[in-house]
């Protein structure tokens, strides 16, 4: 059986930086873009990240940024507030729920054979510094 250049591409750069970014567009502008990571969990042991919302450069950057921390041995919880990830402002993250694995995750669920994995959404303020829960 043949190995999709794409798949080869995704599992190297796990290999070699721990995780792999990609960038899902809606061609037809009705849904919002979004940018996740794949292969966080078994290179380091944290959930996995999904950023929506943010510019493309922006989201890579942050789920690098992400990817770097964790594999550097710091940990994130639900509900707290970060530093260090967008310029004036912290962040935080929320558990996604599985019911959303399917429409949004689904290089994860082809990573991890399953839904056998765990994924943070990147929560952040607006420019007046108002959280989604205020």
């Amino acid at each position: 059986m043949e190995t999709d250049p794409r798949e080869e591409k995704a599992l190297a750069d796990i290999q070699e930086h721990g995780c792999h970014v990609l960038y899902i567009f809606d061609e037809n502008g009705v849904e919002p873009d979004f940018t996740y990571s794949i292969g966080i969990e078994p290179t380091s042991k944290q959930p996995e990240l999904i950023v929506t919302g943010l510019r493309i450069e922006l989201a890579h950057w942050i789920i690098n940024e992400y990817n770097a921390r964790v594999r550097a041995g710091e940990t994130f919880a639900p509900g707290e507030r970060y530093s260090g990830f967008l310029e004036k402002a912290d962040v935080s993250y929320k558990v996604m729920s599985k019911k959303h694995y399917d429409e949004y995750l689904g290089w994860r669920i082809w990573l991890y054979r399953g839904y056998n994995f765990r994924a943070y959404q990147l929560i952040w303020p607006t420019v007046s510094g108002l959280w989604p829960t205020d």
